[in-house]
């Protein structure tokens, strides 16, 4: 059987058993090992074991279950409450204000907690009511929510750029500096939308009447919310950018600075330590297995030569490597809308990363442009996982419809600022660069 025979029977194949909704891991894997074994017998199935073991002893593993733990311990203590009050106090007086605030609390916890949901789940609980019941559109409540949730996957710490790091082969400490100047662009660009659009339609976003707005004093009290989010990123991102710890042992003590914030507000004791401990096994067990589950893909895409294969039809694209580039952006973005990103990663990043490196891409670079459309996914009708945490937790009278309608504006704003850092490589490799 020919090369493109098998390579079309491998993705029709895998295409086939998503649509019918199995797991990704098993489908991923099952699929993958049965053409190993038709193509190259028993023997690919040590190949497959040996890719396995060589994650299982990979120490950069170890700060995923970490970063989660750390999320899920954060989600339980009221750093958000707390945070959501101030930013209520200081940005209410304006239009919009507090689709601002919320913007900001969501890329504080982007930088705290490494995953989407989080920041989704606790302003979706303490955010989403306080401005239904002031008024504003509850569209432009929930594009603010959906889009600033998914900024924990861009802002550092990530597990999806730990991820990638680990598949590509670069530098964590390097993906994670690549991820600051571009996750405060999309944030910047975001509250230029929202402030923009509640001046040109202030019954979106009314301000808070002066009765709301609180005193200097009550302001400036309300300012105590930040010191331990503030010593929580010290603790990750300085330790990191500062070289005095590794990533994984970064992640150690971002767990440290969660466990202190529990502690500060009362909430340190066994059923939250329990709960979290659940919640962090049963995502890092799905992490494992479908990482287990592309090492088998990877094997099978490589011993059936598919590789060139898919080398050879990108490099006959129109507009040359920057063509290239655009159909691979295209691609993910539509996978986005249908499967799981850390899925999504593990499938296209074995077929994306040696074209981009043959092209002459940067793949620190690269891995930011990547990132950015596993944010866009975590949002995207009709099976992006913010929409579904939302639509847990929303009231009554939201439906899916009106949380699907909400992130079309917000899309697109992320999506110009994808352009402009494909257009300017400098945004996502300047502090790379001059760090490391």
């Amino acid at each position: 059987m020919s090369i493109e025979i098998t390579t079309l029977l491998f993705f029709l194949a895998l295409v086939f058993f998503l649509l019918l909704g199995l797991p990704l891991a098993f489908v991923l894997g099952g699929v993958s090992v049965l053409f190993l074994y038709f193509t190259w017998g028993v023997d690919a199935f040590y190949m497959v074991a040996s890719q396995m073991w060589g994650t299982m002893e990979s120490f950069t593993l170890v700060a995923i279950p970490l970063f989660v733990f750390m999320a899920m311990i954060l989600e339980r203590t009221g750093v958000a409450k707390d945070l959501y009050r101030m930013m209520h106090l200081w940005c209410g007086g304006m239009r919009g204000g507090l689709a601002i605030g919320t913007l900001g609390i969501c890329a504080v916890f982007g930088a705290m907690v490494g995953i989407s949901g989080a920041a989704v789940v606790a302003m979706g609980t303490i955010a989403l009511p306080a401005m239904l019941e002031r008024g504003y559109d509850k569209r432009m409540v929930l594009g603010c929510i959906n889009t600033g949730g998914g900024w924990g996957i861009l802002i550092p710490p990530s597990i999806m750029m730990i991820l990638y790091a680990m598949i590509s082969g670069v530098s964590v400490g390097k993906m994670f500096a690549a991820g600051v100047l571009p996750g405060l662009l999309l944030v910047a660009l975001t509250l230029i939308y929202v402030i923009v659009r509640s001046h040109l339609q202030p019954h979106l976003a009314p301000a808070l009447p002066p009765e709301e707005r609180g005193s200097w004093s009550e302001k400036f009290t309300a300012l105590r919310a930040v010191l331990l989010p503030i010593g929580i990123v010290a603790m990750v991102l300085g330790s990191i950018i500062g070289g005095v710890t590794t990533p994984t042992e970064a992640a150690a003590m971002g767990v440290l600075g969660a466990l202190i914030s529990a502690a500060i507000y009362r909430k340190l004791d066994w059923p939250v330590l329990h709960e979290a401990a659940i919640r962090t096994f049963k995502l890092t067990g799905m992490i494992a297995w479908i990482l287990f589950a592309a090492h088998a893909f990877s094997s099978a895409y490589q011993g059936m030569g598919a590789q060139a294969l898919i080398e050879g039809l990108m490099m006959d694209l129109p507009g040359g490597r920057w063509g290239v580039i655009i159909v691979m952006m295209a691609l993910v973005f539509v996978m986005g809308m249908l499967l799981d990103p850390v899925g999504i990663m593990l499938i296209t990043l074995p077929v994306f990363l040696p074209i981009v490196a043959s092209l002459g891409f940067d793949p620190i670079w690269f891995g930011i442009l990547f990132v950015i459309n596993m944010e866009i996914g975590y949002m995207t009708p009709p099976f992006g996982f913010n929409l579904f945490y939302l639509k847990g937790i929303v009231p009554p009278g939201i439906t899916m419809k009106d949380i699907y309608w909400s992130v079309i504006p917000f899309v697109l704003v992320n999506l110009v600022g994808l352009a402009i850092i494909a257009m300017i490589p400098e945004i996502a490799t300047y502090l790379p660069n001059l760090l490391f």
